[in-house]
């Protein structure tokens, strides 16, 4: 009796274990299925944009696309690469991405370490969760909300004044300033979303102004602005990086404007179109003049060429000078069909704008008219007088030498600079160049006697301890 009744009581207990086992199997079956619900889906912002940036971009963006795969942006990841498409929503067995990043060798990165199983899960589960896009609305726009305040003066790259002799316009940190002449007072910020704008070109009828610049490594962009109301009337972005040198057709319905894709473009101000783009260089553009009543366009660039271009068809020319070395500033003779150009190594010559056949056969350096001293550094800015009789020359050591173009002596050197001098511009009349450059400063110079008329800030400058007690 006693047997049976422990018998009984042991099948009990392994009832009653058995039962609490299933029941902390469900239990905790239960709670992991609260965990994953309560487990925020992976964000592409948030979670694998960083993880791309970090090992993927360097290879895979609009510059560089190899595979034709871009993982810089969710519009261009969803795009199917040179293999086909980069994943399958919901299902990361069958994705690409999932294909290359995993193994015991994964295909990619090609450079760099493998990513982490860690980072492999966070790509695997956005897939599996629909690869959805988060991106915010304002995500990849580096516009201010407001005008820069400055603790002190802006590098000025680019300095120009417009054909009316009304306007000064000078570059800062995601603006163009726009000053009144002879007052040099600041009317219009005009504020756009390029952090660097690297050069400013009014139009013929001085009634509007190109900009061009943009965010390095992300997105190059061309603004047009209204100059009295100092309205945005265009702004296009393009590439991968930053656009050089912008100058206006004589008949000031086109733009032309370089690029680091060693390309030259052409685009109708009015609506952006492009109706030309040239690809025979080989190294960045940074310069562009048209000559010829706008049939034909120059282009100076790092690969030390200017070149000639056909404007209606694109169709390259010649080069017009003796390769050497790259080519930082660029001017064209209001008068004559000459450009002078200042270089990397310290340069500063003359050319005939026109075929150079004889140099292309020989060798020889035919279409020069004049090879001025050597500066000590970098030219980064030329220009001639409105007359032509007069060629300035800025250089990296805070330098603007004055040349007469009849004989190539030079008149005198303007100082005073701290820094390298960036650009230059006469006023209509000859009488006042004006410069700026590293120091942020405008200054104005009498030309019949080189003195100093004027030196300024383009914009105010907030004092440090000023801005600290705000």
């Amino acid at each position: 009796m006693l047997n049976i009744c422990w018998e009984s009581r042991r099948t009990l207990l392994k009832a009653w274990a058995r039962a609490l086992i299933r029941m902390a199997g469900a239990h905790a079956l239960a709670l992991a299925a609260i965990d994953l619900e309560a487990q925020p889906q992976v964000s592409w912002w948030k979670d694998i944009t960083p993880i791309f940036k970090k090992s993927c971009n360097g290879c895979h963006h609009p510059g560089k696309l190899k595979g034709d795969v871009d993982t810089s942006t969710y519009a261009g990841f969803a795009k199917p690469g040179k293999h086909g498409p980069n994943y399958k929503a919901g299902d990361p067995a069958t994705s690409l991405v999932v294909e290359q990043i995993t193994g015991k060798e994964p295909d990619m990165p090609k450079e760099g370490e493998p990513l982490s199983a860690a980072e492999v899960a966070l790509i695997e589960r956005w897939i599996k969760e629909g690869a959805k896009d988060d991106t915010p609305p304002d995500a990849y726009s580096t516009r201010l909300k407001s005008p820069p305040v400055y603790r002190s003066a802006p590098v000025i790259s680019s300095i120009t004044v417009s054909p009316d002799g009304k306007w000064i316009a000078v570059s800062g940190y995601h603006e163009v300033l726009l000053l009144e002449l002879p007052s040099l007072e600041l009317k219009h910020r005009l504020l756009g979303e390029s952090p660097r704008v690297e050069s400013v070109a009014f139009a013929p009828d001085s009634k509007r102004l190109a900009v061009s610049g943009g965010a390095p490594a992300r997105f190059g962009e061309i603004q047009i602005w209204e100059v009295e109301t100092g309205k945005a009337l265009q702004a296009w972005k393009m590439g991968g990086d930053s656009v050089y040198g912008v100058s206006w057709s004589p008949d000031g319905t086109s733009v032309a404007f370089g690029g680091s894709d060693k390309s030259v473009r052409v685009f109708q101000a009015s609506d952006g179109k492009e109706t030309m783009k040239f690809d025979n260089h080989s190294d960045w553009v940074f310069q562009t003049s048209w000559v010829a009543g706008g049939k034909r366009l120059l282009s100076g660039s790092r690969d030390r060429a200017m070149k000639l271009i056909q404007v209606a068809n694109g169709q390259f020319i010649d080069d017009i000078n003796k390769l050497l070395e790259p080519v930082v500033s660029m001017a064209t003779h209001p008068k004559e069909e000459w450009s002078a150009y200042g270089g990397a190594s310290g340069g500063l010559r003359v050319y005939k704008i026109k075929e150079n056949q004889e140099r292309t056969a020989a060798n020889r350096d035919v279409n020069l008219v004049r090879e001025f001293e050597k500066h000590p550094g970098v030219v980064h800015a030329v220009a001639w007088s409105p007359e032509g009789q007069w060629l300035a020359a800025g250089n990296e050591r805070g330098e603007v030498r004055i040349y007469k173009s009849e004989d190539g002596k030079k008149s005198r050197t303007l100082s005073g600079h701290q820094g390298a001098v960036f650009g230059l511009a006469f006023s209509p009349d000859g009488a006042v160049l004006y410069t700026g450059g590293f120091d942020g400063l405008i200054r104005g110079f009498d030309m019949k006697e080189g003195k100093l008329l004027v030196v300024m800030t383009p914009v105010r400058v907030e004092p440090i301890l000023q801005a600290r007690e705000k």
